[in-house]
């Protein structure tokens, strides 16, 4: 590929990106995903998307994610396979570089997603989507009456740790440290919740099952004695890695990797604005990665037409 034009470029092709897309191609805008994996993202591994709205029944990932892409063609949206590497602006124009040459877009929209840190212990990949999760508002229903674990000291776990009490018959809470790293509210509201255990000073070693997680392993940091634990469920909340590496530098990043955008999902660089996990502030799910691609392309539309 060598230097490739359009009007619109959006890095990544997750929901977020593809909404965008799709309002972006409406508005007869010619428009450019850039995806270097398959379009979906992390929506790609869920078996059962229950709360997205009009599938009261709920819809596969895979399957929403193929009527997303139809869609966006539809409008004319051109995908392709690329990794972007950089990001930056000549003559007015932003400049995509990728393995495969430039692309020179008069506006682009970063959605890139994240992705959540995981343990790197055995089993854990072997049962995601059958136990081993990363987000409690999107699976926690699947675990009703059933016990569940979730690991990390953040706020993250600790307030995935109380909202997973609502379904689970109990909630082992895993901690490396003997104390939390995350708001004494937080802390408060775990220690004094009776379906809640604590088991501090331990990490997990590894996750066990046959077709579905049955127990993990747990191992003592300090000691170094190793227990099974039964759960039917493994929720990890250690944080998450943004893709936001290739505009370092470009566009402004918090102290963890996430672009800083305003309320209208604007950088600081105009013509370039953020949709999606990527961005500070996303709450990662499927609904607010929508209504962020759709906030970028009006955004996008109206500044091209003031600068024309």
């Amino acid at each position: 590929m060598s230097e490739k034009k359009c009007d619109v470029a959006i890095i990544g092709g997750g929901p977020a990106g593809l909404t965008a897309a799709i309002y972006s191609a409406r508005a007869r805008l010619d428009t450019l995903i850039i995806e270097k994996a398959a379009p979906g993202g992390q929506v790609n591994l869920s078996d059962l998307v229950e709360n997205y709205p009009g599938f009261p029944g709920g819809i596969s990932g895979p399957e929403l994610v193929e009527k997303m892409v139809e869609q966006a063609k539809g409008f004319g949206t051109e995908i392709i396979s690329a990794e972007v590497t950089g990001l930056s602006q000549e003559a007015g124009r932003k400049v995509i570089s990728t393995g495969g040459g430039e692309i020179s877009a008069k506006a682009v929209i970063v959605a890139s997603g994240s992705s959540p840190r995981h343990l790197g212990v055995p089993g854990e990949e072997e049962f995601g989507g059958r136990g081993v999760s990363y987000c409690a508002v999107c699976d926690g229903a699947f675990f009703k009456d059933k016990p569940i674990a979730v690991v990390g000291g953040g706020d993250a776990a600790l307030t995935e740790a109380v909202f997973l009490t609502r379904f689970a018959s109990r909630v082992a809470l895993i901690h490396r440290r003997q104390e939390f790293r995350g708001e004494k509210i937080n802390q408060e509201k775990v220690r004094n919740d009776k379906k809640i255990e604590l088991y501090l000073g331990q990490t997990v070693s590894e996750v066990r099952g046959e077709n579905a997680v049955s127990s993990v392993s747990l191992r003592h940091v300090e000691s170094g004695e190793e227990k099974d634990l039964a759960v039917n469920g493994l929720f990890v909340a250690i944080g998450h890695l943004p893709g936001s590496g290739f505009v370092k530098g470009f566009l402004d990043l918090d102290e963890d990797g996430f672009i800083i955008v305003d309320e209208n999902v604007r950088t600081k660089v105009p013509g370039v604005y953020v949709a999606g996990d990527v961005r500070k502030g996303a709450k990662r799910q499927l609904a607010t990665a929508v209504s962020d691609g759709a906030a970028a392309a009006i955004e996008v539309e109206e500044w091209l037409e003031q600068a024309t």
